[in-house]
């Protein structure tokens, strides 16, 4: 399970009621975050979640209102006496970008990044709104579940599923149990992050199917023409790659500041796409 905390909604002026881009993703007990706007590490402290147990950050793209927030992140867990590896995955000139604190590890990707986490693997995916601009991918790793009812019925209970789990096979009262007659694979969760991005194929290529997207909704359609020139997304495109995609759920974020009031952006996205809602900072979503 994924749980996640959205610390920065805003584009890339923060307003007063939204931080600039940042997004916490906790999954047994460790943290890691999409994106590091200014201010972070503030919001972190406002909605408690713990700096010094984020693992990994994952930087979109080198424009400042997205990367901002990781230096006064870093100075602070240095001060606190951070010894563990903390790892930034960010794009081409990420290692020139970010420090050199013992502790930190900066690992420069592509659209082809993929990297195993315990229990999941995190991947990339390119957005098409600046030449080196990344999207990520969440995935959990799948499960065997049992069919509880029907492996008691056949005898198994206690330490006999973990051996018929481990075998593939056991007798039970001269029977031989398969393991597959009695579980199923239950598929990991999905989560998926645009990053600032165009409405394009890719994007929905890489959110078929998730459990949640979250996604770039700078401006509502009656800016498209601004939003094309700035290669970013409106509210109904966005609901439009959420459909396309199969997605379960679409949380909107990204929002620019002319928007006060968040009605328009739902109001548009809604009648496309109607499991969707806007980010507001401090909302937490389990998936």
């Amino acid at each position: 399970m994924f749980e996640i905390t959205m610390l920065g909604t805003a584009s890339a002026v923060p307003t007063i009621k939204r931080g600039l881009p940042a997004i916490a993703v906790r999954r047994d007990g460790d943290v890691f975050l999409f994106d590091c706007g200014e201010g972070t590490q503030r919001q972190m402290m406002r909605f408690c979640v713990s700096y010094m147990k984020v693992k990994a950050i994952f930087i979109s793209h080198l424009h400042l209102d997205h990367f901002l927030g990781v230096f006064g992140l870093v100075e602070t867990m240095a001060l606190n006496g951070r010894a563990e590896k903390l790892t930034i995955y960010g794009p081409a000139g990420a290692k020139a970008v970010f420090g050199r604190k013992s502790f930190l590890e900066i690992i420069e990707i592509d659209g082809k990044f993929a990297q195993s986490f315990e229990g999941f693997t995190a991947s990339a995916f390119p957005t098409g709104h600046a030449k080196d601009s990344f999207g990520f991918i969440f995935e959990e790793e799948s499960r065997r579940r049992f069919y509880e009812d029907k492996a008691k019925s056949l005898g198994i209970k206690g330490p006999m599923f973990s051996q018929i789990m481990a075998k593939g096979s056991l007798k039970v009262g001269g029977k031989t149990i398969k393991l597959k007659d009695v579980t199923y694979e239950q598929k990991g969760k999905k989560l998926v992050y645009s990053g600032d991005a165009v409405a394009n194929a890719a994007v929905a290529k890489a959110a078929k199917g998730a459990d949640l997207l979250i996604h770039e909704a700078t401006f509502c359609e009656d800016r498209a023409d601004e939003a094309k020139e700035a290669k970013h997304a409106t509210a109904a495109q966005a609901a439009m790659i959420a459909k396309k995609a199969g997605v379960k759920k679409l949380l909107l974020t990204h929002i620019s500041g002319r928007y006060a009031d968040s009605a328009p952006l739902l109001a548009e996205a809604k009648p496309i796409f109607e499991n969707t809602q806007v980010a507001e900072d401090g909302a937490k979503i389990e998936v």
